[in-house]
């Protein structure tokens, strides 16, 4: 049986406060990119962060607008797009978030092996990385988007 010792006490209380600081605000938090038209309160539904794929699609009744209505069939189906694309952005995050939080669970239970710290590390990188190219995607798409609307 090992011994608690104070370094290790010392890195169990490290990697529990990043968790909790870092991973909590990673789950939380979801890109909000604002692409299509806003529509009436009454008329959004959002679930865990994921929006409808006919946002910004609706009429003062909450009805879905014909192509024809909502600035052809062009502007129609790049809305339809955006909303799918910042769907998966926010099962991206998500996902960023549970590798991150499986990073850290591995690393704290790594009992001081050096294989099983990488391991932990290595997960933790590799979610942030993701993190990072899908937040650089939104700030792609976004500028995309603006250029297609002026």
């Amino acid at each position: 049986m090992k011994v608690l010792t104070i370094k290790n006490l010392r890195n169990w209380l490290l990697v529990l406060g990043f968790i909790f600081s870092v991973g909590g605000v990673l789950m939380t938090t979801t890109p909000q990119v604002a692409f299509a038209a806003s529509a009436p309160a009454s008329c959004t539904s959002n679930f865990l962060g994921f929006p409808a794929w006919y946002r910004g699609l609706q009429d003062g009744n909450c009805d879905i607008q014909s192509p024809t209505d909502s600035g052809g069939l062009s502007g129609f189906i790049w809305t339809i797009g955006l909303n799918v694309v910042e769907m998966a952005l926010v099962l991206v995050a998500y996902i960023a978030g549970f590798m991150f939080l499986y990073g850290g669970w591995l690393f704290i239970f790594s009992q001081g092996k050096p294989e099983g710290i990488a391991k932990g590390k290595s997960t933790m990188t590799m979610a942030l990385i993701g993190l990072v190219v899908s937040l650089v995607a939104v700030g792609i798409i976004t500028y995309i988007w603006a250029a297609i609307i002026k």
